[in-house]
């Protein structure tokens, strides 16, 4: 501390001589860069007349100035963009869980429309849509050179109707058509489930809905396994989950820790960051956890991954996040619209930022892609046991209670085979959690 104040006193002190000697060159600065802006802002400003007076055809004069908000908007980054009235009326429908559409997040790379991820139970997760695809045409039109909203205004249209969208995808030789139809979507934030032991929470999105759903999803499968002593662990599922409410994300993480921080956010000024910390109260009183993730986890799924990371409150499964550490502020506007600026990054609770980095898996788990029926049935017809031969010899060091345990035991095993073969990744997730509660010690 001493040797920063010493520093800071230098800088104060050669501050003030740099003054004293070119105090006039410095006072010049401001006035010369506010006139440089005007400067520019009259060079707009005649632009705007040129193109209402000689363009080719008339132009509407306030969708011009919107295209120009816009456009300062995007040349900062992808996710800072203005809202019309009406995408600002869609927005806050969003939030609360039901919309339409086709169910896709998306974002812009490479002059291309990318997919983030599929919506559980929407249209394009119907259709086979993947995180990681590009949409490049929609009905048969270029979105090369569109912004991202231009491209997303191409794609929504009314409920039932059909649209076309031309697709590249990683491992595909040539692109390919999908044919969707628009639906209404409504998001069920969370779904709950009983694997053997193991709950498994399969958060979707972040809205409105997702801390209530969560705490209610976990409540009912804890009294269906009979109290939380028979749940070996809990599978927090945010594969595919493209984000949300910041304020979501933070609940979320709070249900499983007790204390610490959750995450951090730091804007341009240092004086503008913000922390958030969990409460006292663990939802499922110190069971293990197991995060799955994958490259359609983005912004909020990987604050609530990177905060039980940190705390080593989870274990983290499968690929890497998607790598969205930015904050998005909406700010309302005159007219209804509304400006989303990135105003801050986010830090998980050890400070690191994610940005184009992701949250890297504790434990690597791809998602192999399902081998053809004939193999599948050759797989299940490979093995054949003592059981199975004629004029074997029984078991008799058994009783009846202990070959029923048995088979039930082998009866769950297989369930998790089963398993295996429908989300290898959620299986081995769950395998995590079994392996965990064989070795805690016995009560």
């Amino acid at each position: 501390m001493k040797n920063f104040l010493i520093v800071a006193l230098a800088g104060i002190v050669s501050g003030a001589i740099a003054t004293t000697q070119v105090a006039g060159p410095l006072l010049a600065q401001e006035p010369a860069r506010n006139n440089n802006v005007y400067e520019q802002l009259d060079l707009f400003g005649d632009i705007f007349e040129r193109i209402r007076a000689q363009y080719v055809e008339e132009v509407d004069a306030g969708e011009l100035i919107e295209a120009a908000i816009n456009g300062m908007l995007t040349s900062l980054d992808p996710h800072s963009s203005y809202l019309s009235p009406e995408d600002t009326a869609q927005m806050r429908v969003q939030t609360r869980g039901e919309f339409g559409g086709l169910g896709i997040e998306v974002t812009q790379e490479e002059g291309f429309v990318k997919v983030v991820s599929p919506i559980d139970g929407t249209p394009a997760d119907e259709a086979g849509i993947e995180a990681g695809d590009f949409i490049t045409h929609v009905n048969g039109e270029s979105v090369l050179g569109l912004t991202l909203d231009q491209a997303v205004e191409m794609m929504r249209g009314p409920v039932g109707s059909e649209i076309v969208i031309t697709v590249v995808r990683e491992g595909e030789t040539e692109p390919f058509d999908v044919a969707i139809i628009r639906d209404t979507i409504k998001l069920t934030a969370v779904r709950s489930r009983l694997q053997g032991e193991t709950v498994v929470l399969r958060v979707t999105t972040f809205n409105d809905q997702t801390t209530p759903n969560l705490e209610a999803g976990l409540k009912d499968q804890i009294e269906a396994a009979g109290g939380i002593d028979n749940v070996n662990g809990v599978v927090l599922d945010l594969r595919n989950n493209p984000g949300g409410l910041l304020t979501q994300a933070i609940q979320v993480a709070d249900a499983f820790l007790e204390k610490g921080e959750i995450v951090s956010t730091r804007g341009r000024n240092p004086e503008d960051g913000e922390r958030f910390n969990a409460t006292p109260g663990d939802l499922i009183a110190g069971k293990p956890i197991v995060v799955l993730i994958n490259g359609g986890s983005a912004s909020a799924s990987e604050i609530v991954a990177g905060a039980l990371q940190d705390h080593r409150r989870a274990i983290v499964v499968g690929t890497k996040s998607f790598g969205k550490g930015s904050v998005q502020t909406v700010m309302p506007l005159r007219s209804d619209g509304a400006m989303r600026l990135t105003t801050a990054r986010y830090y998980t609770p050890s400070g690191r930022s994610i940005q184009a980095l992701g949250v890297s898996p504790d434990i690597v788990v791809e998602q192999p892609r399902r081998a053809p029926a004939e193999e599948e049935e050759a797989a299940t017809n490979r093995g054949r046991s003592e059981a199975d031969l004629r004029g074997r010899l029984n078991n008799d060091s058994l009783s009846e209670d202990e070959l029923r345990q048995i088979e039930a035991d082998r009866a769950k095993a297989e369930e998790t085979a089963r398993l295996r073969e429908e989300d290898y990744q959620l299986a081995y997730a769950v395998d995590i959690l079994k392996g965990l509660s064989a070795m805690a010690p016995a009560r």
